[in-house]
């Protein structure tokens, strides 16, 4: 493999670990645990992993010895930074236990499992891949582990291999999903462990005892470095409004930490406008009378940051994509016939379809946006909301909005705008300081569960403010963090998304300075990932941590 000199140099990184891993390692039970709701429906479910024990690990000097256990990993879902440092950790952790330990990893994501496709992690091979971003070292995939037959599948390799756990690196599906194959497992009495590693740059795997998800730092400090690069292009040429969507479908917190790591101009918030009940018009009104402003003041540029799914959080748009969803359900009358029709006519049709209140609205949206609603369709029939180009129908409609205020005198500036979408470009970077600690440390965490023989647990490291060696490391059952939900029409034990609170720290401290970094220009200039030098650079966490754990 040729590397490159970065690579080279941070192949020599050596993790930080909290202090209770780094020696022989005691576990000690807390509190009972029960599921944060819908109680009873978990319990039924769930009667062989419900309600076990938090735990937290102590050093002791109790050494012990350890049978050799053979380990199974999978990645799942999308990339994240560090990923390749929770494998790490995880391989180190059970050759400490016993050096002839294995670990198998299963290729392509969960579909390995099924279809019994895997190799052996060996340590000449793992070296090329530590403090690496990607999941390039076995590869992912989106294969959701559901059904009996898959868990039968997977047992007869497990089995085959003389497997004893398998941790499953992942989103809040696939640690539900987790889950489940922890229950199955525990109730056949398979004796396989099952254990959950929480990741997603979204960051909308957390709670109490899951401080944040594995390659959030590292991703938004790849975007901010961009917006800060963005932001010092807008105030050196000062011509142009950037509108930035960033990657949150669910969650806006990438657009939250992101706006707290540069000061931007305008910064929207999904959660915040759902709560408000914002209207679309209310939004572009928004935006345009802080470009108003600017531009009052001889500033015609500026920075907007949009969450990938904003629109979904629009009632209004919410109710539009739902009456479309059904006007042109597949197979459907209306459907044929909209097939029919020319395209210069669609929109009218369309819009002659739908309630009043709807259609008003569609007939509102710049025609590229109309038309890709009624033709971008998913699997399901139903509108694929990720591929709307939020920040182009943002930006179209507040050039229209910005052309009726100068016609009536109340806007007298120039409006020029540049579109960006920052989603990619930040998976896979090499994981920061922060994310290749805390992941190698998950990893660690998870071969300590393993040698305990816990199932159904998620690997926890907190106190992730302070330095590493004061990190708290333990386990958080599964199901604690669960609740019942309807997906697809039935209702589903799922672990609970995390939505930026809106009486939470990081939002407070937006709200208060966003109308200064509205009308002011306080950009921040991060820059790019540190590696070497001083900790305050190096070490940071992000500031959503920082502000959370304030007073804590």
């Amino acid at each position: 493999m040729t590397i490159s000199a970065l690579q080279k140099a941070r192949a020599q990184y050596q993790p930080k670990l909290p202090k209770s891993l780094k020696g022989a390692v005691k576990i000690v039970d807390g509190a009972a645990t029960e599921s944060i709701a819908d109680q009873a429906e978990i319990k039924h479910l769930f009667p062989n992993t419900y309600g076990m024990p938090l735990l937290t690990f102590e050093s002791t000097s109790d050494t012990g010895s350890v049978a050799p256990v053979n380990v199974g990993v999978i990645l799942s879902g999308g990339q994240a930074p560090g990923g390749h440092n929770v494998i790490s950790g995880i391989f180190d952790g059970i050759k400490k236990l016993n050096p002839d330990s294995k670990l198998y990893g299963f290729l392509g994501g969960p579909g390995g499992l099924v279809d019994h496709q895997y190799m052996e992690i060996t340590a000449d091979f793992l070296e090329g891949y530590r403090n690496t971003g990607g999941f390039d070292i076995i590869g992912s995939g989106r294969t959701k582990l559901e059904e009996e037959a898959q868990f039968d599948k997977g047992l007869e390799i497990l089995k085959k291999l003389e497997i004893k756990a398998l941790v499953i690196i992942g989103g809040d599906d696939s640690n539900t999903n987790a889950c489940v194959l922890a229950e199955y497992y525990a109730a056949k009495k398979a004796g396989v462990q099952v254990v959950g590693c929480p990741k997603t740059i979204d960051g909308d795997l957390k709670n109490e005892m899951i401080e944040t998800s594995f390659g959030f730092d590292t991703a938004v400090k790849v975007y901010s470095e961009l917006i800060g690069n963005i932001q010092r292009d807008a105030n050196s040429a000062k011509k142009y409004w950037h509108f930035i969507k960033l990657m949150g479908r669910s969650a806006s917190h990438i657009g939250l930490e992101a706006a707290l790591q540069t000061q931007p101009n305008i910064t929207l918030i999904s959660e915040e406008v759902a709560a408000k009940k914002q209207t679309l018009s209310e939004i572009v009104d928004y935006m345009a009378g802080i470009i108003a402003k600017r531009a009052a003041n001889g500033e015609n540029f500026g920075v907007a940051l949009i969450p990938e799914g904003l629109v979904e959080f629009v009632p209004e748009m919410k109710a539009l994509i739902a009456e479309l969803n059904d006007l042109l359900a597949e197979g459907s009358t209306a459907e044929q016939e909209f097939k029919m029709i020319q395209k210069s006519h669609r929109i009218d049709w369309v819009a002659g379809k739908l309630s009043t209140e709807t259609s008003t609205l569609f007939q509102s949206l710049p025609s590229s946006i109309a038309l890709q609603l009624t033709l971008d369709r998913d699997p399901h029939g139903n509108v694929q909301v990720s591929l709307i180009e939020t920040e182009k129908l943002l930006g179209e409609m507040v050039k229209t909005r910005l052309d009726e205020m100068k016609k009536a005198g109340e806007f007298k500036g120039k409006f020029g705008t540049q579109y960006h979408f920052f989603g990619y470009e930040g998976r896979c970077a090499a994981p920061s300081n922060f994310d290749a600690d805390y992941c190698y440390s998950l990893g660690y965490t998870a071969s300590v569960l393993i040698g305990a023989g816990k199932t159904g647990y998620m690997s926890s490291v907190r106190n992730t403010t302070s330095p590493a060696e004061e990190w708290i490391a333990g386990g958080v059952p599964v199901t604690m963090m669960m609740n019942m939900e309807k997906r697809h029409g039935h209702m589903k034990p799922v672990i609970q998304k995390a939505l930026v609170e809106l009486d939470g720290a990081p939002y407070k401290y937006l709200v208060a300075n966003r109308d200064k970094w509205a009308t002011e220009t306080c950009y921040l200039y991060p820059g790019p990932i540190q590696y070497w030098g001083p900790t305050e650079v190096c070490d940071r966490p992000t500031v959503t941590l920082q502000l959370e754990q304030q007073g804590k």
